[in-house]
């Protein structure tokens, strides 16, 4: 299997349950996996149609990282319908929560 990787792409939207944060927005942090047929000639997964999707899902508002996960999961699987899993991870980078977080995370894998 071969693995295409765009990690640590970075967004600012506006995701969250607390109405501030659809003001403010959040930095997001998210990285593709996306794993395809070790066959030659190896199969071609551009970068820039990866960073396209995850911009396309994340500018909308919305209140559930899980939603918006697992919409670029989806959208993904369009675009590369040779792939033979996805693995989606998303960052939501120092979450509004008391203390100090780093972050938080949500991953689909599929």
């Amino acid at each position: 299997m071969l693995t295409v990787s765009l990690h640590k792409i970075q967004l600012h939207a506006p995701i969250g349950l607390h109405a501030q944060e659809h003001v403010l927005g959040n930095i997001l942090e998210i990285d593709v996996d996306l794993f395809l047929p070790a066959a030659k000639p190896w199969p071609y997964a551009d970068y820039g149609l990866i960073r396209a999707a995850a911009v396309t899902v994340f500018e909308k508002s919305g209140e559930l990282l899980e939603t918006f996960v697992a919409e670029l999961h989806e959208e993904l699987k369009r675009v590369f319908p040779f792939s033979e899993k996805v693995r989606v991870a998303v960052r939501k980078m120092n979450p509004p929560l008391p203390g100090v977080t780093g972050y938080a995370q949500i991953c689909y894998e599929a």
